[in-house]
């Protein structure tokens, strides 16, 4: 059976904060968009024919509905948990027939399970929003926008926006290693690929600026090989695969130098970088630290790890979706999710770099 979908894992050091919502006021309300996988995808794939999607039980059963919604969670997201603490209605996916008239303000969600930065990830899942296409439709988003308040307050809801991507582990996990012998790996060593993936990002990244993004959170690649699905393939005695280890070593810091490259060339702190590998690794050297009985098996799932295959109906499932960091072969827990945007909102310099969103958030406050 494909493997499904991202390991972009974005895990976190567990920090103790203060309230947020005293922090929030309506005159700081910022319209929220989200590009990229299936970690951030709140049901686009839905409403495509595709393999990747989690419209079906036990996906969404500790959402507040009880019921399936395209989330690749048990509950919610790391977009659903940014807009619960900052205050703002949650985006609706792109595709929604709902997304319409005021709700267009708030913002809106393209991410799409099983996308990659490159065109060839993840065409094994036939129909996906690529991410160009998401950029596409994020253009498309501004015209309706306009014809709702016109060009200037348009640019204005753009500009003064806050962008979550997040994209990369599926071009390693769903193209590169997919197979033995994948056509990417025939055409590049991993020490080329990895610079190759990168530069392609930084073309993403310079068209999400054109369009006018100026606050844009990127998330990098978690420990890909620490994943249950991966444990379950590649592991001896439950070691992270270290091929795929090596990856996102090379993977991740090309990425933030890239991103401080961006950030130079357009003159400001466009793009603030999230170490998700060390948040992580976190997770997997004291679980225990944070609440977690364990980081190697997931929630729902078979095999080794439950972590072949899918989850679904028949699979095994925990009773206590809040011990386990994972959730599903490949996705974090609502808790881990929780923990995760705690350290997006306030993390150290290390972890959040160069900003937190708190700092984002009081910054902007005085422009």
């Amino acid at each position: 059976m494909a493997k499904l979908v991202n390991i972009s894992y974005v895990c976190v050091i567990f920090w103790l904060i203060l309230g947020f919502g005293d922090f929030v006021t309506p005159a700081e309300s910022k319209a929220f968009f989200v590009f990229g996988d299936s970690l951030v995808d709140n049901g686009n794939n839905n409403y495509l024919a595709t393999t990747a999607r989690a419209d079906a039980p036990p996906y969404g059963i500790d959402y507040p509905t009880h019921r399936p919604t395209g989330r690749f969670s048990n509950g919610l997201n790391i977009p659903d948990i940014i807009s619960e603490n900052m205050g703002w209605e949650p985006t609706l996916p792109y595709l929604s027939p709902e997304l319409r008239g005021q709700r267009l303000l708030v913002g809106a969600n393209f991410a799409s399970a099983g996308v990659g930065v490159l065109n060839d990830t993840g065409i094994q899942f036939v129909n996906i929003i690529r991410i160009y296409q998401q950029l596409n439709y994020f253009e498309q988003y501004q015209r309706r926008v306009r014809e709702l308040v016109g060009e200037e307050e348009t640019q204005r809801l753009v500009q003064e926006s806050l962008v979550l991507i997040t994209l990369g582990g599926n071009d390693f996990v769903n193209n590169y290693y997919l197979v033995p012998y994948s056509a990417r790996s025939r055409q590049y060593s991993l020490e080329k690929y990895v610079p190759y993936v990168v530069s392609e990002y930084k073309k993403v990244l310079k068209r999400l600026y054109d369009l006018g993004a100026r606050r844009v959170i990127v998330t990098g690649t978690g420990p890909l090989g620490c994943v249950p699905a991966e444990l379950a393939q590649h592991s001896r005695d439950g070691q992270c695969a270290e091929e795929l280890q090596k990856a996102a070593s090379l993977y991740n810091p090309q990425l933030v130098q890239m991103l401080n490259q961006l950030n130079n060339d357009v003159g400001t702190d466009v793009f603030v970088a999230a170490n998700t590998n060390q948040m992580h690794m976190d997770f997997i050297s004291s679980p225990q630290n944070f609440g977690f009985v364990t980081s190697k098996e997931a929630c729902c799932g078979q095999g080794p790890y439950n972590g072949m295959g899918l989850c679904t109906a028949l699979s095994n499932l925990c009773p206590n979706r809040d011990l386990y960091v994972f959730w599903d072969p490949f996705h974090p827990s609502e808790r881990a999710n929780r923990i995760i945007v705690q350290q997006i909102l306030t993390g150290s310099n290390t972890y959040m770099h160069p900003m937190n969103l708190s700092a984002i958030m009081a910054l902007d406050s005085r422009a």
